[in-house]
């Protein structure tokens, strides 16, 4: 059905040019159309599920605070534009999938991850429901030309949200006479993550299965409050503590399933936005590799196990991320997203999404302190990372409310993904436990 709620049309709708990361995605689409190039997040809620001709009415009276979704890609792939699309249809974006009872659960949940979008579409929206009469969830899943992670939490706080979005850390507004500084600075982080991906990186970690095409998703939950208290005691930050306890979990799920792991890199998007830029267009993230400390001292030949302790875990961690807390870093990410030419930007993005420089996307975003449709609350919410082909699975941490989310999107056959979630709750009260004794 057509948007028929007046609000939805009554913000007009812009031309926007693309973005080189847009445009970078867009190409790899065309290179390679048997990838999905897709993320997202699912929001668990409580209460009687809508009816879809209810539900699609909600999520049109609410688009006319995002006019990127009713937009599409015109102007070929020489220099594409966001313009409003005149055959949009909210029928064609949302839509339904009924569990067979409790025991369907699983299997609605992921026909919702692995449905393709409608032919033309950009994004989709599916209601799942039927396990239970009072619970149910809103599936949400977009191209990743159309969003990054900052712009789909957006998303989400207009259409399930509540309260302000949350505080980026953006560098101050810089001065044209540190422009020749800012430049090498900006040059010299790019040649360093590069030289990084070209040289000999040793035995990287063969997919240990052949990919069904399938995705599934597996969650991890503890009090955010946890991660805080653990960063406080460090100096560090809370997706610090993820990241170690993801090398913490990694290592036991390499030790459980048999898949040895000489080397882990993970992969991190980073928001470059600046403070005058709008959060619902497009894409202004950067990738940036991250070593992850998994491998154990006896694999390194040291003879002692000091090295594979969980706060030896997040010490490194940290000595890499301190640097893009930083003003300078930040700011030279942010001036390569703004600046980079087309080429040159997409030639970065496929080298560090390559298998053979990178194993795991793993991104993080605060999404929300509460939100609600109608009269059901939203009581969690997990990330969809892109799952890139050869990686061994995506993670993403959402921060929803008092709780911190890890969820885990892998192929189905990855040899016991399903522990992941657990071993990476397990290293989190590792780091804890240590905390408290500092």
């Amino acid at each position: 059905m057509p948007v028929s709620d007046p609000s939805a049309r009554s913000v007009p709708l812009p031309s926007h040019p693309a973005h080189s990361v847009d445009r970078a995605f867009l190409s790899m689409e065309r290179r390679h159309p048997d990838v999905r190039w897709d993320a997202g997040g699912v929001a668990y809620l409580s209460g009687p599920p809508p009816s879809l001709t209810d539900f699609r009415a909600y999520v049109g009276s609410r688009l006319g605070r995002l006019p990127l979704l009713m937009s599409r890609v015109e102007g070929g792939s020489r220099r594409p534009r966001w313009r409003p699309d005149a055959d949009f249809t909210v029928d064609r974006h949302v839509h339904e999938v009924v569990a067979e009872g409790p025991a369907g659960w699983d299997d609605a949940l992921h026909t919702a991850l692995d449905t393709p979008f409608a032919p033309g579409t950009y994004w989709g929206v599916w209601l799942v429901h039927g396990h239970v009469p009072d619970e149910y969830a809103v599936c949400y899943r977009f191209h990743h030309a159309c969003q990054d992670g900052s712009a789909a939490a957006m998303t989400f706080r207009t259409m399930l949200g509540e309260g302000e979005p949350s505080a980026r850390p953006v560098p101050r507004k810089g001065r044209l006479t540190c422009l020749p500084r800012r430049v090498g600075t900006a040059v010299g982080l790019t040649t360093k993550f590069l030289a990084g991906s070209l040289a000999v990186r040793g035995h990287r970690p063969a997919v240990p299965f052949v990919p069904t095409g399938e995705r599934r998703l597996w969650r991890g939950r503890v009090p955010a409050d946890a991660l805080r208290r653990i960063a406080a005691a460090h100096g560090g930050s809370a997706h610090d503590v993820h990241l170690a306890a993801l090398a913490g979990a990694l290592s036991a799920w390499s030790a459980r399933s048999g898949v040895p792991l000489p080397r882990v890199t993970a992969l991190l998007p980073v928001d470059a936005r600046r403070p005058d830029e709008e959060q619902t267009w497009g894409n202004r993230c950067f990738a940036l590799p991250l070593e992850l400390p998994v491998r154990t001292a006896q694999e390194r030949g040291t003879g002692s196990r000091d090295g594979d302790s969980p706060l030896r875990r997040l010490e490194h961690v940290m000595a890499t991320t301190r640097k893009l807390r930083g003003e300078v870093w930040r700011q030279a990410i942010q001036d390569l997203v703004h600046y980079m030419p087309d080429r040159p930007t997409e030639w970065y993005l496929r080298r560090m999404l390559s298998p053979r420089v990178t194993d795991v996307m793993a991104t993080s975003m605060p999404v929300a302190d509460k939100g609600s449709l109608g009269d059901s609350r939203v009581t969690g919410v997990a990330l969809l990372p892109l799952l890139v082909p050869g990686h061994l699975f995506g993670v993403g941490l959402s921060f929803f409310g008092n709780w911190t989310e890890s969820s885990f999107v892998a192929d189905r056959a990855l040899p016991l993904g399903e522990l992941l979630p657990e071993l990476w709750e397990q290293a989190v009260g590792e780091l804890e436990g240590t905390s408290s004794s500092v």
